[in-house]
């Protein structure tokens, strides 16, 4: 029955469905493809652009920007009552001998946060702008800036700078931050989060010491306007 069917059908309409009907671009012998070199050049280029617009639009004095007044009731020691408002960190004798500058970072990256919503806890913000200007401030473009202006106020340490260079060196994978503000500014953030890890285990004190100077809020409990 079957074979009838076929025999039925008329021989031009199985060729013509056996053809592709798609329209294809046609063969030029003449076409050039971008090399290699110019597709890495092009991406350098990208990537040199990202950090050029980063760099002009960061203004880390703005970002931090509070509407602060008056001073504190309670002694200069303390904040919100307490003498230390970090959790203490683990007794590491030479951090730089038992974690790498990765690990450091990551460690760095959130002891970082916790200065900058501390910075932010006054005066009270709702939520959605809260989140907001911290978003902001731990991009890595605003570290960058404010890695930056440790540097050429010649803030840090002859030690510091060695451990900013060691975290500087340290490789990465790609990340969708890596490719938007490009490679440089990605890697000086992250030795500035290496270099704050390195403090918070070492000497808080000193770290306290930097973070003010980078703009931060490490005084007492401030009074709301």
């Amino acid at each position: 029955m079957a074979s009838a069917v076929l025999q039925s059908v008329p021989l031009s309409i199985v060729r013509a469905s056996a053809v592709d009907t798609k329209q294809r671009i046609p063969y030029n012998p003449q076409r050039t493809y971008p090399k290699k070199e110019a597709l890495a050049e092009s991406s350098r280029s990208a990537s040199t652009n990202n950090e050029a617009k980063s760099a002009r639009k960061i203004s880390l004095s703005e970002l931090l920007r509070r509407n602060i007044s008056g001073g504190s009731s309670v002694e200069d020691r303390f904040y919100l009552g307490y003498e230390t408002w970090i959790p203490n960190p683990p007794k590491v004798e030479n951090p730089r001998s038992v974690l790498n500058a990765a690990s450091l970072a990551y460690l760095g990256d959130c002891i970082y946060e916790l200065y900058v919503r501390r910075h932010f806890l006054f005066p009270s913000l709702n939520i959605d702008e809260f989140n907001e200007r911290v978003t902001a401030v731990v991009r890595c473009e605003a570290q960058d800036a404010a890695l930056q202006k440790l540097l050429t106020e010649d803030i840090l340490s002859r030690e510091e700078r060695e451990v900013v260079r060691w975290g500087k060196n340290s490789s990465s994978s790609k990340t969708r931050t890596k490719k938007r503000a490009g490679s440089a500014v990605y890697s000086r953030a992250s030795s500035l989060e290496t270099l704050v890890g390195y403090l918070y285990l070492t000497d808080t004190k000193r770290l306290d010491e930097v973070m003010e100077k980078i703009g931060f809020s490490t005084d007492t409990t401030p009074s709301e306007t």
